[in-house]
């Protein structure tokens, strides 16, 4: 063993893993602890065998496991801005989606299933793009990346306001705006958590309540400027708004440790391997199968408010409020994460997500009653963007999280056609009007809150276990 000790001693700075940082005197290491000394011990009896290279990781408890907070509030601060100028916007395309059915195009009677296709590119970009972003982030570093995606953002919107038809919205808001916030997005989700380890939960809550805040207020700003000046000025402040949040977040949001500037492809940045840990691919697939009615609601109320009689000052109070709870609902699911456990608070603000919409949508006819889903559906839709990262951390460690994050958000590729998909049920079955809207993605909640109670008994059998 004392030649073992020796060996490790020698070898680990060499490590491609191994982070010091001499700023505080820290070392740091970016594995998961052991559980028990046998698993060092194992590892230390395969090193000892001449001739054999191990190829297990050796995991070694960090030296100082409580670097909370400090600069890493800021950076907080920074992908909070963030998410507010991407999903912020993206959820609030709704309002936007609603008032050009009612007005530019209010003659084409496809409209409606047809700007949908905005909002769904959107979200194929930000997603679809994020392999790229860390590919240019590794070359050029964090902050080139971040420019370039603020200029996106900001000329995405100004093109907007120029727009006359369909496809010029799928070109600026679509396209280009998706392509804007992936830089922005991915760059700091894949940051953030190096900030934090007894607190992530509550911090990376709180970045994810930035998408609550921007669809809290985007819509009120965008409603009153669509009634009073139209949509050109409406896309020209907003992107003004974008110019100076994520003017902040380009600030503020660094790494915890440089990490030098290295040419990676694709293969290093998309490691597949993650995909044979079986608990990660079942997260990934229970999650996204919910992910499949996240933004049916979102960019459906406004216009079921319009077709039950109501203002549009009301479909969009709606939206806001639903935003507001979102990002409450994101802050309260953080801080359960911590305390009963990632995998527990993420079933059961799902399986709530799930009763919101085919208890409460189901049977709401008046402006109250939509008031009242939009309270609860709010509160609870969000966990996975909260829950996302943590949970990813925790069941493949940091060393493989990038890559485990990579593949997240090329999954979440699937669900963003789930408005899409509701939309041609609705159009093919020809049901009550809206009511495939209200039970789509109350069975896409459920059916992949299912799937996680699997995952969680597979972890630990013990039903009150913290997980």
């Amino acid at each position: 063993m004392a030649y073992v000790e020796e060996k490790l001693t020698k070898e680990l700075p060499t490590h491609p893993s191994f982070n010091e940082d001499v700023g505080d005197g820290n070392i740091y290491y970016n594995h998961n602890k052991l559980d028990n000394s046998s698993s060092l011990e194992e590892t230390a009896n395969n090193d000892c065998v001449p001739g054999k290279e191990s190829e297990e990781t050796i995991h070694l408890p960090t030296l100082n496991d409580e670097h909370d907070g400090g600069y890493g509030w800021l950076v907080v601060l920074g992908a909070f801005m963030v998410q507010i100028t991407s999903f912020g916007v993206i959820s609030s395309w709704g309002v936007m989606q609603d008032f050009f059915n009612q007005t530019l195009f209010k003659d084409n009677e496809a409209a409606l299933i047809d700007l949908s296709f905005v909002g769904t590119l959107s979200l194929i970009c930000v997603n679809g793009f994020s392999p790229i972003v860390q590919v240019a982030v590794s070359r050029f570093g964090l902050r080139p990346v971040m420019i370039l995606g603020t200029i996106f953002i900001v000329i995405a919107l100004e093109m907007a306001s120029l727009a006359t038809e369909i496809w010029h919205l799928y070109l600026t808001q679509g396209v280009l705006f998706g392509v804007g916030a992936s830089c922005m997005y991915v760059t700091v989700m894949a940051v953030t958590p190096q900030w934090f380890t007894k607190n992530r939960g509550i911090a990376l809550g709180i970045v994810a309540g930035g998408s609550g805040v921007g669809g809290l207020v985007v819509p009120f700003i965008i409603t009153p400027l669509n009634r009073n000046f139209g949509h050109g000025w409406t896309y020209r402040i907003l992107g003004f708004i974008c110019l100076v949040c994520d003017i902040i977040a380009c600030v503020f949001v660094k790494e915890r440790v440089a990490s030098p500037q290295k040419k990676k492809n694709f293969r290093q940045i998309l490691q597949f391997d993650v995909l044979k840990n079986t608990d990660f691919l079942i997260f990934a697939i229970g999650s996204d199968i919910a992910l499949f009615g996240y933004f049916v609601p979102l960019f459906f109320i406004p216009a079921y408010a319009t077709y039950l009689g109501l203002s549009d000052s009301q479909g969009s109070s709606i939206i806001s409020v639903c935003s507001a709870m979102n990002c409450i609902g994101r802050l309260v699911v953080g801080y359960l994460a911590d305390r009963i456990g990632k995998l527990n608070a993420n079933i059961i603000f799902q399986l709530i997500t799930a009763a919101s919409c085919l208890l409460i949508w189901t049977f709401a006819f008046d402006y109250p009653a939509m008031m009242g889903f939009g309270i609860v559906y709010g509160f609870a839709c969000g966990s996975y963007f909260a829950l996302m990262s943590p949970i990813s951390v925790e069941i493949l460690g940091m060393e493989k999280f990038p890559s485990g994050l990579s593949l997240l958000l090329l999954f979440n590729l699937f669900p963003v056609f789930g408005s899409n998909i509701a939309s041609a049920i609705e159009a093919g079955l020809k049901p009550t009007p809206f009511l495939t809207y209200k039970l789509f993605p109350g069975v896409a909640y459920l059916t992949g809150s299912l799937v996680l109670v699997y995952l969680k008994f597979r972890r630990n059998k013990n039903p009150f276990a913290k997980i």
